[in-house]
């Protein structure tokens, strides 16, 4: 007889956790939309790389190299595409995409990686 176990995950070095908000939205022509991702990491100030990127094959909206504990703010996307925003205080980064269109609909992701 098999009796109920218990699962204990713990955070090693390097382990990172992100979290996308919100995970659903609808928004109306020319609105200014704004999606959060919340970064959680178990080392004291990592080097981030983050890249936000959208599905259909078109590439990297946003991709930049972050200090975890440096502050940035409202801004355009160093590499990314033309008006795209991008705000990064720690633990959170917003990207803000301005005067949305119809085109613009689809998934997005925020991808993290920790630099070693």
């Amino acid at each position: 007889m098999w009796g109920l176990g218990v699962l204990i995950l713990l955070l090693g070095a390097g382990a990172l956790r992100v979290i996308q908000d919100p995970a659903e939205l609808q928004v109306t022509a020319g609105d200014t939309v704004a999606l959060g991702c919340r970064v959680e990491v178990a080392e004291s100030e990592p080097v981030l790389r983050m890249e936000w990127q959208r599905d259909g094959g078109l590439g990297v909206l946003c991709g930049i190299r972050l200090q975890f504990v440096t502050h940035l703010p409202l801004s355009p996307c160093p590499r990314g595409a033309p008006g795209v925003l991008l705000a990064w205080h720690p633990p959170r980064a917003t990207l803000s995409l301005p005067q949305v269109q119809g085109n613009d609909s689809g998934r997005y992701l925020c991808r993290v990686t920790l630099e070693i």
